[in-house]
């Protein structure tokens, strides 16, 4: 009985560590694969890295982005942080709107 006692302690340990920290970065791991696996041409994303693009070629490791008009770069598609979806893109126009307002109110701050 003490045997057995004394093997509870580090399977109850095992136990946590695999519902804490193991299970949680595979399933972060699995939605990471199924996303990089459902990447279609013409989708914007924005890498790991932070560069956003639109996706204009793929192949089965990298995939060429255009950041902008005549600019391609190819990356790895395991580098892919996210798809942007079209809600983000009205934000990011809004902000820089926002932005641009701020910069021509006709006040000199110097």
């Amino acid at each position: 009985m003490e045997g057995l006692a004394g093997l509870a302690l580090p399977v109850l340990f095992i136990g946590v560590l695999y519902l804490l920290l193991i299970r949680p970065q595979q399933k972060r791991a699995k939605e990471h694969r199924q996303l990089v696996s459902n990447l279609d041409v013409g989708s914007d994303i924005v890498t790991i890295g932070g560069l956003h693009g639109r996706v204009v070629d793929l192949t089965d490791d990298t995939m060429d982005l255009e950041v902008t008009d005549d600019i391609v770069l190819r990356f790895q598609r395991s580098s892919l942080a996210r798809v942007v979806q079209d809600d983000d893109v009205v934000e990011d126009e809004l902000v820089e709107d926002v932005a641009d307002e701020s910069d021509d109110d006709g006040s000199d701050e110097r």
